[in-house]
């Protein structure tokens, strides 16, 4: 190997020329070179291959080309066990490994396991630091080998000898695909026994294994070699005659360091005599269980005990078929004593069956079971020796026959007796049903009257102007009236070929007295189940109809009187709230007009801030009165309420004080909702603000949750909405609760339990008229001292929340460039006001009265920028159909909507198109210039 190294073209590998090498690599190759033992050098982290003469025979057929390669090309089958060592001993850390598997390909055929001991070193350069590997090499495959038989024979012999009995065992070598077994294994399995003895595939086995388990034994064995449990199979072979032999196989697969299945030794012994007994036990199993469970007779077997009462006193039932409880009428019998069962009576059955089992002879008798009333016909006999205490009865139930025989014995005692009373009691019914009030009729399958009443036939006359008679054809009968007659003919076809039923009508000439009859029908059957005809009930509830429909209308009377009351309670308390509004707001006025008629310009400032702060009151009862009559404008938005909830969780806090602690729990996942967020936001804090007041004076805790609801058809009745997916908000508090007496009145308007002064009542009436508009529900749960929550159902909307744009929150200021608007207005006050503000904001403004005019200002050729007009116009033209028509002339037009009240339906129910807004009275009229600079300048 020296002159071979020495004539290698060193110069295309990574290490260069000999002549450039340094002197660590020198000697370390002249060492190994003259070492006798195999030695590689792996130099540097590719590991170019150095090696001596010893190493060079390890090798193999690899050789010479091994000689320059890095150690991933050299030896790809170990590349990652090389580049492993490599790395570890480069590092400064020695490896020994022994007996080491490697698969490697030596010869040519193919890779193949060998073992050796591998001795790792590191190689320093001059500067000290590792920079080569050197590896001494000791082959121990044969030994190796030889002492894995050695082993596997002595575990073979030793499994053997520890399960006893067992026919045959084998030893899998896994990777090798080897099974070494003994000569019962390998005659039972089909295969020449010193085959199986130096080592056979696995296929060879189980060519003997019978078809119909062999693909179940394939998964079973796939199963222990992939997870390591333990191996348990029976299964049938095939043998060279054409016996089929049952086994039994029981074997553990054994693992390698790295996990890998290595082996797989195990025992087969002969199970065929067992499976057959088996066999031949489930048959007899199965017909005594079959017999057992469909006979119709009653069977079980008792089982006596010494009870408290002496020996052989009771007995338990430790067996009974389904046909027990059908026969004797009891259930669920096996486990329970008879003393338990029926103390009354168990004295007797016990001396019955006890006299069975201490004789050994059968007997046969009738008895009643009190217990139930049944009477049964028994069998009774001793169940093998006296010593297993067990006695088996068969029974089946006699109490039709008993009762069968005790009626005819009473009727052949009361035989005469029983026609006379027959023959009475038909008379006194037929007496009964001709002097009823009731209407009477029977009919055969042909419509011939059978029988009639007389109070039948006499109304029957009435209506139609004839008599009728049994034995005569209905359709004959009123042939001479068509339409009446096809309305009688389809009912009675209905009668005759139906269940009972029961109709309502109105029969009779008009020129007549026309009466509601309601007519019950019943079919008419004979003994046998044959329909023969049918009959009717019938009673005239003309008079009882017309008192219904009079209580109806004195029903509506009353629910319009309350109405009105309703009503009259709501408009007082609107006059007692606007009273109290319109003095301030006059009082003030007056003492203004008063001052600057003297010219006394002093305080008046206070005089117009009671005045506005009057006005601003006023506009926000009328805004709760629009809401509790859901008239309000609302301007509904997708809104994700945990974002909305989020954003006022500081405001709250403020608001309930720091005596109440305040938790809010929000849904992951939650829906959105379509609602007016500013709307919501003042009815969730009018709900906290309640639970506040409701928990004073030593506070609680305020809890706000949102939750996803799916509501079906019955929880959607309950809270009054339709079926489907809502979003729920709910706000509880640890307050007083509420009776339901205050529950039924919480929403109505003026409605307070507060103190005098301390509440409007119309908080309450607001959330839920603005809910009710919003499509959803509200709905109170509590009880008096329990706390209350308050729970807002809101349909979900399918879209995304609108995102919330922070610059937009910050008006814009009014500043008008001669721009120019036109203002609609039918109040002189309300069009002066707008116009002189936006005329001050720097607007040049138009303006008209009411639709007509307006729209001929928009005719003409004057450019205008804006359109403000009131929705609810005079004049046949309301404000939306004068916006439809300027778009109509001009397409680009923007329009703001001014409105007092909620007139969804005419400016678009909350969608209006773009380019439009809304604004509602009363407004700021900073607001109002704010909007209008808002919409020109976007």
């Amino acid at each position: 190997m020296a002159r071979r190294i020495g004539a290698f073209d060193w110069a295309t590998t990574p290490l260069g020329p000999i002549a450039t090498w340094p002197q660590s690599l020198r000697t370390a190759v002249g060492l190994m070179v003259a070492a006798p033992n195999p030695i590689v050098l792996l130099w540097g982290l590719e590991g170019v291959l150095i090696y001596n003469d010893g190493y060079a025979r390890f090798a193999g057929e690899r050789h010479p080309q091994l000689l320059g390669m890095g150690t991933r090309e050299g030896w790809p089958e170990i590349a990652e066990h090389n580049d492993r060592m490599i790395r570890r001993v480069l590092g400064g850390e020695p490896v020994s490994l022994k007996d080491q598997q490697l698969v490697l390909d030596r010869r040519g055929q193919g890779p193949e396991p060998a073992w050796m001991d591998l001795d790792y070193t590191p190689v320093p350069d001059e500067t000290g630091r590792p920079a080569g590997v050197m590896v001494f090499v000791t082959e121990t495959t044969e030994r190796f080998l030889a002492d894995e038989r050695s082993r596997m024979r002595e575990e073979r012999l030793d499994m053997a000898l520890d399960i006893g009995g067992g026919v045959g065992v084998w030893d899998w070598d896994v990777p090798n695909d080897r099974v070494y077994a003994d000569k019962r294994f390998a005659r039972l399995y089909g295969v020449d026994p010193r085959m199986a003895s130096d080592g056979a595939a696995i296929e060879q086995f189980f060519a003997a294994m019978h078809a119909g388990d062999a693909e179940r034994v394939q998964g079973e064995i796939s199963h222990a070699l992939s997870t390591g449990e333990p191996f348990r199979s029976e299964y049938r072979l095939v043998q060279a005659d054409g016996e089929v032999r049952w086994v039994a196989a029981l074997g553990r697969p054994e693992r390698d360091a790295d996990g890998r299945t290595i082996r797989f030794p195990g025992v087969t012994f002969d199970i065929t005599e067992r499976r057959r007994t088996d066999e031949t036990l489930a048959e007899r199993e199965l017909r005594y269980r079959t017999l057992f469970e469909t006979i119709d007779e009653g069977f079980c077997v008792i089982e006596f005990l010494d009870g408290p009462e002496g020996p052989l006193s009771d007995y338990v039932h430790v067996e009974a078929n389904a046909a027990y409880e059908a026969n004797a009428g009891i259930s669920n019998v096996v486990g329970q004593k008879v003393r338990e069962m029926v103390p009354d009576e168990a004295g007797s059955w016990v001396e019955l069956y006890r006299g069975v089992l201490t004789s050994g002879q059968p007997i046969r008798f009738e008895k009643e079971l009190e217990a139930t009333g049944r009477w049964l016909e028994l069998a009774a006999f001793r169940v093998g020796d006296p010593e297993r205490r067990q006695v088996a009865v068969l029974f089946k139930d006699l109490t039709d026959r008993k009762q069968a025989e005790r009626s005819l014995q009473a009727l052949n005692a009361t035989l005469e007796h029983r026609v006379a009373e027959a023959v009475a009691e038909k008379k006194l019914w037929a007496d009964i049903i001709e002097s009823a009030d009731a209407f009477v009729q029977v009919v055969d399958r042909e419509g011939r009257w059978l029988a009639i009443n007389n109070a039948s036939a006499t109304e029957f006359e009435r209506i139609f102007g004839v008599r009728p008679e049994a034995g005569q054809k209905m359709s004959d009968a009123i042939a001479h009236l068509p339409g009446e007659a096809a309305a009688v003919k389809a009912i009675w076809d209905r009668a005759l070929a139906e269940a009972p039923f029961t109709e309502v009508q109105e029969f009779g000439d008009p020129s007549r007295d026309r009466r509601f009859y309601e007519m019950r029908y019943y079919p008419l059957m004979s003994a046998d189940g044959d329909r023969l005809g049918a009959y009717q009930i019938v009673n005239d509830v003309t008079d009882r109809l017309a008192e219904q429909a009079r209580l109806r209308e004195a029903e509506e009377a009353l629910r319009q009187s309350q109405k009105m009351e309703a009503i009259g309670q709501l408009t007082g308390g609107i006059a007692h709230d606007f009273n109290n509004l319109l003095a301030g707001i006059i009082g003030s006025l007056e003492l203004l007009s008063k001052r600057l008629s003297e010219n006394r310009l002093s305080g008046i400032e206070r005089y117009i801030e009671a005045a506005s702060g009057s006005a601003q009151r006023a506009a926000s009862l009328t805004q709760r009165l629009l809401a509790f009559s859901r008239r309000q404008t609302l301007d509904p938005r997708p809104t994700d309420l945990n974002r909305l909830i989020g954003g006022m969780e500081d405001l709250i806090r403020r608001s309930v004080g720091p005596a109440v602690e305040v938790e809010v729990v929000g849904a992951g996942g939650l829906w959105t909702t379509r609602v007016d967020p500013s709307q919501l936001e003042n009815a969730l804090l009018n709900l906290c603000i309640n639970a506040r007041d409701a928990m004073a004076p030593q506070g609680g805790r305020l809890t706000i949750e949102t939750a996803n609801k799916w509501l079906d058809d019955r929880h959607a009745r309950e809270r009054d909405l339709p079926p489907g997916q809502y979003v729920s908000l709910c706000v509880t508090d640890t307050g007083t609760g509420m009776t339901p007496e205050i529950i039924d009145k919480a929403f109505d308007p003026f409605f307070t339990t507060k103190p005098m002064g301390q509440g409007t009542g119309l908080g309450l009436s607001m959330v839920h008229g603005f809910v009710r508009q919003s499509g959803g529900q509200v709905r109170i749960y509590s009880e008096a001292g329990d706390g209350t929550t308050m729970c807002l159902y809101l349909p979900r909307h399918l879209g995304a929340a609108d995102e919330i744009d922070p610059e937009a929150l910050t008006a814009a200021e009014p500043n008008g460039h001669g721009e120019t608007v036109l203002v609609i207005d039918d109040e002189p006050t309300v069009r002066m006001l707008i116009v002189e503000v936006l005329g001050e904001a720097g607007y040049h403004v138009l303006q008209a009265e009411d639709g007509a005019s307006g729209l001929e200002v928009l005719r003409s050729e004057m450019a205008i920028d804006l359109l403000v007009t009131d929705v609810g116009l005079p004049g046949g033209l309301n404000g939306r159909q004068v916006a439809d028509a300027a778009r109509a002339l001009r397409p680009d037009l923007k329009v703001l909507f001014v409105t007092g009240y909620a007139e969804n339906a005419v400016i678009g129910n909350g969608h209006l198109e773009p380019g439009m807004a809304v604004i509602t009275k009363p407004f700021v009229v900073a607001d109002l210039a704010a909007k209008v600079t808002e919409m020109i300048e976007g």
